[in-house]
């Protein structure tokens, strides 16, 4: 630490930051626009100015940009010396110039980082008398917004865009004050991050267009923290809800997870909430009228099912406290996990390397500070798109070291990527087909399945000889393996990227054996392992038994009835098998949020909460239990999953459910019962917490209209409703200080109305909120010193004659089933495709575009062929979850049928007992 001298005060600070950095951790109110916490300094705006004194002798100073000066100890500033505060109302004067003044129209008013600097800085009244200059915009796609004329040149939109998310579709054009941030030309902004840009940006030039078709001020928006439910990372959001409709998803700060970001499909994919396919009213579908009240479909839940011949089926995209209150309900015997059986086996298998390898699983923060990474089988811009955002800035950790050398400070945005000059440390990739890291990777390697987990396996072999070896490799492959090995042994930090998207177990295996054989050489190795769905971790730790086990517990008439939450079964198994699991079942209550073929075989269908209408806990890929918090009270009759399992659980006058109340009941009884969940309990405040005496509001307290909005129905204000679940309240009164990290609904200080006030909630800029960030980790490594190697390696891939082998591949937009439902995501879905290498199109005779017929799970599918030049001879690439998409469980082998014309003659005989191959 260092001591500083602001305005004659002493103040101790780290060394390694800059000015600005230092007077916001100190809780200073210094304005700036070019700098951001997450990008680091290059001056453009000079907005920061401070004054700097030589010593406590000088009385004249000099203006510095307090973003681009060093702090060094004995360093004397002053703030609010006269000189630097006219300096900086001049330059935001500047600026200021060519603004339009549309504050009133502007969808960033309210939250608009250039408002607040400029309200900071006292220039209130505009002297400019002249033409300001103006731009054409851009249609930028669905996501985004573009309204050029509110630029003010910070170049924040490019330098997070290119430099930071990887995109090349977005750049600066034009010099001096007549700059333009756009594209070439109008279309869709590409890079996966997109939606960014209505964050990064201090004024209202890129801004967020599904905001926009339903606009609300921020200061109208009830919100709530949450968690994203659209993949495996929870990364952490706030939702924001006016009139009972979801409005926007903005990033939540979580240090250790998401940091400043979040990807597009978290951002925008929410609009499911709003949908049309949304279950709102009990539906029984014996009786009519179908929809009845809340109390009459719990009834008739009581009185057709009898306790003993029940199942329950969870679901992995439903809360741990659903899925335990129906696991508790049904007993644990009679509980299935609701996820295909190959799903099942691979988190099974990702769990156990999470518990049992010595290396640990690192966080998203962690991997970007990785100076060596390893990607087997993972697509991880369209699985786990925050963890490929956490790669790219991992590349840059080992060309940092010249950095260091030259005595930069890393926050010298400009001068580090001038003398590193766009070099990358060493990221190897070895995945099914491209992937968009590809580019800054040293070197990639497209393979099957097998052949991923074989190279994995000899890499191992090569950093320590007690691991298994690969025989008969490829000797491209074998030198690929040898410079892998050296350079994960040769790192300080080294990471293994691995997970469930291959749908292989021996990628997993290799990928923990490479961590093992890492950690037996004594390196701080990490490992990270993604999984299908945003809860499938913490089911897996719940328990239960396999999907198909279900099936046959009904088709063999051990139990006649079904209770399944939140889960669509066709996506998880064979269409055929899950009709004649419904054509058997007497009785079938489905609890979801939204209309879909497993919803529309329910006798009786119950409406759950969405994320935004409900309380609980997700468990992410890396073992976290975080929590998520409902936004708004629902004026149907739409609950929790949990809430209606302990209501059904009291008619049935269950021992366990009678006694639950609330959440905190079921957080309890999760933790007792199970001592993996030990400390969920204490993820966040309890229900009974307050401060002061008080809750913590949803709505800041600027909210209005409240009582306008319910003047259709009553011109009294009604009584706000009560939350039993949580500490905080669904109105504008309550607590407004710095509360909790978990429990944090906004962020906002006095003058700082943009997301750029988290500032004041951190502990220092770019670090901890304060109270620590939110979340428990729940998974460590048991046994840390005693490496464990899997020795089954798989043997080389051999194509067969007439078959394909399917894997699968993954569409950031298109494969989760819940964003596709979002209208702006929906526009980015392609078209239904089967992937084929260039030789088997040839040898098929086949052109891009034209039909592939081929029989899987003995049903006959066809789909237009796509060319994919990275994809193995005799593999084909199936996209997993897309709509039109046959479900398989991938891979596997899919038999080729011939054309429509061909079809039209006799088949020849090799293809009448052809058998059908499944790996």
């Amino acid at each position: 630490m260092v001591t500083i001298y602001i305005d004659n005060v002493p103040y101790e600070v780290k060394p390694d930051r800059n000015l600005l950095e230092a007077c916001l951790s100190l809780g200073f109110n210094l304005p700036y626009f070019c700098w951001h916490p997450a990008m680091g300094s290059v001056g453009a705006c000079r907005q920061c100015a401070v004054k700097v004194f030589k010593d406590e002798t000088d009385t004249k100073g000099r203006l510095v940009m307090s973003c681009m000066e060093p702090v060094r100890d004995n360093l004397r500033l002053s703030v609010d010396e006269p000189g630097a505060k006219e300096f900086r109302e001049t330059v935001i004067e500047w600026l200021m110039t060519n603004h339009p003044h549309d504050c009133a129209v502007c969808d960033e008013g309210g939250s608009c980082h250039l408002q607040d600097m400029t309200v900071m800085t006292g220039h209130a009244y505009r002297r400019y008398q002249f033409k300001k200059r103006t731009y054409r915009n851009q249609y930028l796609g669905p996501f985004v917004n573009h309204e050029m004329n509110r630029c003010i040149q910070c170049y924040r939109c490019v330098r997070f865009y290119k430099d930071y998310a990887g995109g090349k579709d977005l750049d600066v054009f034009a010099a001096h004050n007549h700059v333009y941030f756009g594209r070439s030309e109008d279309g869709v902004l590409e890079n996966e991050f997109s939606g960014n840009l209505a964050e990064v940006c201090p004024t209202g030039v890129f801004t967020d267009k599904t905001l926009k078709q339903h606009y609300t001020r921020k200061w109208d928006l009830t919100m709530a923290p949450s968690v994203c439910h659209h993949c495996s990372l929870g990364c952490n959001i706030t939702a924001g809800e006016r009139y009972g409709s979801l409005r926007q998803i903005t990033n939540r700060y979580n240090g250790e997870v998401n940091g400043y970001f979040i990807c597009d499909r978290g951002r925008f994919g929410y609009e499911f909430v709003n949908s049309a396919s949304r279950i709102r009213r009990a539906l029984v579908r014996t009786q009519l009228p179908e929809a009845v009240s809340k109390e009459v479909a719990l009834q008739q839940v009581a009185n057709i099912l009898e306790p003993a011949r029940v199942i329950g089926i969870g679901s992995a995209r439903a809360s741990l406290e659903s899925n335990f209150a129906l696991k508790t309900l049904v007993g644990a015997d009679n509980f299935y996990q609701g996820v295909s059986d190959n799903d099942y086996d691979l988190v099974a298998l990702a769990l156990k390397v999470l518990k049992e390898s010595p290396a640990r699983t690192f966080s998203l923060r962690e991997v970007e500070q990785a100076d060596a990474v390893f990607i087997l089988g993972e697509d991880l811009t369209n699985t786990a798109p925050m963890l490929a955002l956490a790669v790219r800035q991992s590349v840059r950790q080992q060309p940092l070291e010249i950095v260091t050398k030259a005595n930069i400070p890393l926050w010298q945005d400009a001068a580090v990527r001038e003398l590193t000059q766009g070099e990358s440390g060493p990221l190897f990739i070895s995945t099914i087909t491209a992937t968009k890291l590809d580019e800054v990777a040293t070197a990639t390697s497209h393979a099957d399945p097998d052949s991923i987990a074989r190279l994995g396996f000899a890499v191992a072999y090569f950093i320590n000889s007690d691991a298994p070896p690969a025989m008969n490799i490829p000797e491209a492959e074998l030198l690929l393996a040898q410079q892998i090995a050296e350079v994960l042994k040769a790192a300080k930090k080294p990471l293994i990227i691995s997970g469930c998207s291959s749908g292989s177990e021996a990628v997993l295996k290799a990928a923990a054996n490479i961590a093992a054989a890492l950690h037996a050489k004594n390196k701080e190795a990490g490992i990270v392992l993604t999984v299908p769905e945003c809860n499938s971790l913490g089911l897996a730790m719940l328990g239960g038994h396999r999907l198909e086990s279900a099936f046959e517990a009904v088709l063999n008439g051990y139990s006649d009835s079904v209770i399944i939450i939140e889960n669509n079964l066709y996506r998880s198994a064979d269409k055929v098998i899950v009709d004649s699991f419904f054509t058997k079942a007497k009785e079938i209550v489905v609890l979801d949020h939204l209309h879909h073929a497993t919803s529309e075989k329910a006798t009786i269908l119950l409406p759950a909460g969405t994320f935004s209408e409900a309380d609980g806990t997700l468990l992410n890929n890396e073992g976290r239990a975080q929590r998520f918090y409902q936004v708004y009270p629902t004026s149907e009759d739409i609950q929790e999953s949990w809430r209606w399992l302990s209501q059904i659980g009291k008619l049935w006058h269950h021992p366990i459910l009678t006694g639950w109340e609330n959440l905190d009941d079921i957080t309890r009884a999760i933790q007792e019962q199970n001592q993996q969940f030990k400390g969920v309990e204490k993820l966040a405040p309890p229900a009974s917490f307050r401060i002061a005496g008080e809750k913590i509001a949803r709505e800041p307290h600027r909210y209005s209209g409240r009582t306008a909005m319910n003047a259709h129905i009553n011109v009294s204000e009604p009584k706000p409703p009560q939350d039993p679940d949580s500490p905080l309240s669904f109105t504008m009164e309550g607590y407004r200080g710095i509360v909790p990290s978990p429990v944090i609904p906004f962020f906002w200080a006095p003058g700082w109305n943009s997301m750029q006030s988290v500032n004041k909630f951190q502990e220092e800029v770019g670090g901890p909120l304060r109270y620590g960030d939110p979340g428990i980790r729940l998974i460590e490594p048991e046994q840390r010193n005693v490496p464990h190697y899997f020795t089954a390696v798989p043997e080389n891939f051999q194509s067969l004659p007439d078959h394909l082998f399917l894997v699968p591949l993954y569409h950031i937009f298109g494969s989760e089933e819940l964003s596709i439902l979002s209208p702006g995501v929906a526009q980015r879905i392609p078209d239904p495709y089967l992937a084929l290498s260039p030789a088997d199109a040839l040898a098929l005779g086949l052109k891009e575009g034209e039909p592939l017929r081929f029989q899987l799970n003995k049903q006959t599918h066809q789909l237009p062929i796509k060319l994919n030049h990275t994809l193995t001879k005799g593999t084909a690439g199936l996209p997993k979850g897309l709509p039109g998409v046959p479900f398989a469980e991938l891979p596997t082998w899919a038999v080729i049928l011939k054309t429509e014309s061909e079809s039209k003659t006799e088949m020849k005989p090799e293809w009448k007992n052809q058998p059908q191959i499944i790996s």
